[in-house]
């Protein structure tokens, strides 16, 4: 618990005495370890009775006790779950509750007085009772802290609809009463303040548009050491990886990260179904669902890992690509009696087509002078090549047929591409520049210059993009602090409908589930994901 919050190590660099900005020592950080594992195990080992139980959700833990104190609830021990505060009162089993975090509206450090001394105690007001208020003595000021952070963490999951922020916000108190109770000084309490990252931040204002338009995110690399970027999403209806029909069988989402990662979401419930498959050891860059039973993954090591959606484990691989494997693109004539065929693509500008039943080679194809292939798609039995600077229609033979280029300026210096759509109904072709925010709409009889041009606002990248019904999802990287953005542009009107504030670093991908969410991958300093409504 304590190693997973991403922002540890950066904390620990100003834990100190004085609480200024410095390396601690090995001893200092052993006295830490030491306090935090013995609080954990003092947790671990509370005896709950059975009528408190009872009152607590499922995976609701006790995480932190007071001392025994005396309050206008009751004399008793406050307790903090990752939800609540209720009080143990003392002397017979008893349960009364305090508050729960994102019910709370005001926090007090006060003084009661019992003659001749004047009592340190903490005032909570809530939204539901009679203000409480506990005699916490010497513990007050560490618990003002514990309590705010956990009332800015709710606040601040419910407003980035994130239920993780409620563990990072438990995971800084863990922290602040380990410094507590490990630092010997007048010192501890300014230093484990400095540990309240939520509190700080609470009042972070999310754009309006952005709030109304998120539903909820995930984090696909829960339980690793730090965040891993999302390179790949594929989205597969429960009917998809069941033959027969399955009331239980669930949507997937199927997330490819760094280090041969497949994480597996249930697109219904937004839980993890599947903590981790393992192909290989190399960034994951792209998925294909397959079949009803498969589902193929191409990664950076030049190879195509086949996942058995039944068993979910990955029992084959293709490996006669030699280098990156950067797209793939499946070929469905809808016939019975046609052969399903894979089209896989890599760096180095080779084309296989892959017979999906036997696994053998039906074609392969070299493109001459590529360094850079990495997409293609398949449209009216040509394939479409992103080459980076300029986009190939080619016969599956490998012979180009029309050639697409965007002069950069006067120089000669062409434009990059770094994703691009076919629309046949409309006759369209959109590309997305690599290192700009600009979106260029060309007709595909007319290919010398685009008919429009879409300036992307505070866009300083585009990585992908996605069509959603008569939308654009445009995913980049912006120019401000939150630099990764969405922007969703609307197709007949050719303008911009919606500027989303996604994620704190660049969206990798997008995905759409079923025309009604959007869901977007962002990069490994912020490795979550989040699911948007399609409007």
């Amino acid at each position: 618990m304590f190693f997973y919050n991403a922002n540890c190590a950066a904390k620990f660099q100003f834990v100190s005495i004085t609480g200024h900005l410095k390396q601690i020592d090995p001893e200092t950080f052993k006295d830490f370890y030491n306090f935090w594992k013995e609080s954990e195990t003092e947790a671990q080992e509370v005896n709950l009775p059975l009528e408190v139980i009872e009152r607590l959700d499922k995976n609701e833990c006790v995480y932190k006790l007071s001392s025994s104190v005396k309050t206008n609830y009751g004399v008793g021990k406050i307790a903090l779950t990752q939800k609540r505060l209720f009080l143990l009162i003392e002397g017979r089993p008893g349960y009364v509750e305090i508050a729960k975090f994102r019910d709370i509206l005001e926090l007090e450090n006060i003084s009661v007085m019992f003659f001749p001394l004047r009592i340190p105690a903490l005032k909570i007001k809530t939204t539901h009772k009679e203000p409480f208020i506990g005699n916490l003595k010497n513990e007050r000021d560490l618990w003002l802290l514990i309590v705010k952070e956990m009332w800015a963490g709710r606040k601040m999951a419910d407003k980035h609809k994130d239920p993780q922020y409620i563990q990072q916000a438990l995971t800084n108190v863990l922290l602040m009463d380990a410094v507590v109770g490990c630092m010997q000084s007048p010192r501890a309490i300014y230093a484990a303040s400095r540990l309240a990252y939520f509190d700080r931040m609470k009042n972070t204002v999310l754009p309006k548009t952005t709030s109304e338009t998120l539903k909820h995110k995930v984090n696909p690399s829960a339980g690793q050491t730090s965040p891993q970027a999302v390179n790949a999403l594929l989205y597969t209806p429960g009917h998809l990886v069941h033959l027969e029909e399955d009331e239980n069988a669930n949507p997937i989402l199927w997330c490819a990260l760094s280090e041969g990662k497949v994480v597996l979401f249930n697109a219904k419930t937004w839980s993890i179904q599947q903590h981790c498959i393992q192909v290989g050891n190399s960034k994951l860059n792209c998925m294909l669902a397959v079949e009803f039973s498969q589902v193929w993954v191409g990664s950076q090591d030049s190879s195509v890992y086949i996942i058995n959606a039944h068993s979910m484990s990955c029992n084959k691989q293709l490996t006669e690509h030699f280098s990156d494997v950067t797209d793939m693109v499946l070929e469905d004539k809808g016939s019975k009696f046609s052969q399903k065929q894979v089209y896989s693509c890599s760096l180095d500008g080779r084309v296989i087509c892959w017979d999906v039943h036997t696994l053998e080679i039906k074609t392969n194809f070299q493109l001459s002078n590529c360094h850079k292939l990495t997409s293609i798609k398949l449209h009216n039995s040509m394939l479409w090549c992103c080459i980076g600077d300029a986009l190939l229609e080619v016969k599956k033979n490998g012979q180009v047929v029309r050639k697409v280029t965007l002069l950069e300026n006067p120089k000669g210096s062409y434009v990059q591409f770094s994703s691009f759509l076919v629309f046949l109904e409309e006759n369209q072709l959109v590309t997305a520049c690599a290192d700009k925010g600009e979106v260029c709409i060309w007709d595909l009889k007319y290919l010398s210059q685009p008919l429009q041009k879409i300036q992307l606002q505070a866009c300083n990248s585009i990585n992908c993009m996605i069509r959603v019904k008569n939308q654009l999802w445009i995913g980049g990287k912006g120019s401000d602090k939150m630099r990764g953005k969405i922007y969703v542009v609307d197709t007949i009107k050719c303008s911009v409908e919606k500027e989303l504030v996604a994620h704190v670093d660049m969206v990798r991908v997008l995905c759409s589930i079923e025309d009604r969410y959007v869901i977007s991958g962002a990069g490994k300093e912020d490795g979550k994901i989040a699911i948007w409504n399609v409007g």
